[in-house]
């Protein structure tokens, strides 16, 4: 097997609102959109995106009235202070506020309009080079 690319779908209520969020604030592109479906991407390691409108029939029955919870979209980066102050001087709501775990990782969070929470990791060896 060899893997090409990664991407995480998430079923939300309001596409839209996810796109706009992702492209605005984390610097995504739109590769494709449709009505309830958008492919997003960065040109950069970061995962693609996919999101998908709940309730659509794309999805088999049992999945189709989930909503993406429980997962932390984890993006690892150098510079985790300054874009937590861009984010923040952007006006979005930082959801937890940047912390250092006691095994070396700097993160903080911060939340789109579906709920989707995005992390950001900073690990602190990484940030003293």
């Amino acid at each position: 097997m060899q893997i090409t690319a990664t991407t995480v779908s998430l079923t939300v209520d309001d596409v839209a609102a996810s796109q706009r969020f992702f492209t605005e604030h984390l610097g995504y592109g739109v590769q494709m959109a449709a009505e309830g479906f958008a492919s997003l991407s960065r040109p950069d390691a970061a995962a693609d995106i996919v999101l998908l409108a709940r309730g659509t029939e794309v999805l088999p029955p049992e999945q189709r009235d989930q909503r993406a919870s429980g997962l932390i979209l984890a993006l690892t980066l150098t510079g985790i202070e300054g874009e937590e102050k861009r984010l923040r001087d952007a006006g979005v709501e930082i959801t937890m506020p940047l912390r250092e775990e006691p095994w070396g990782e700097r993160l903080f969070q911060i939340t789109d309009p579906n709920g989707v929470v995005v992390q950001f990791v900073e690990w602190a060896a990484e940030a003293a080079h």
